[in-house]
């Protein structure tokens, strides 16, 4: 669940969900809810995740790395 592996790559960088928040520059209450899978983060926010997290967006959104095919 991509909430799931956002909290779970925030924790690895050693960020709070208030940090992470700061640097997306949404509030720490949409951080929450985004881990917590209650609201879905717009593509924007999904790119600057991946971004953040240094992950691509197909691992944010499928837990799986990109493939070229």
């Amino acid at each position: 669940m991509l909430g799931e592996r956002i909290a779970a790559l925030r924790r690895i960088r050693g960020l709070s969900q208030a940090q992470l928040a700061k640097l997306l520059r949404i509030s720490p209450s949409a951080m929450g809810m985004y881990e917590q899978g209650r609201r879905e983060p717009p593509v924007q926010t999904i790119i600057a995740l991946s971004r953040s997290l240094t992950v691509s967006t197909d691992f944010l959104l499928t837990g799986q790395a990109a493939t070229e095919e």
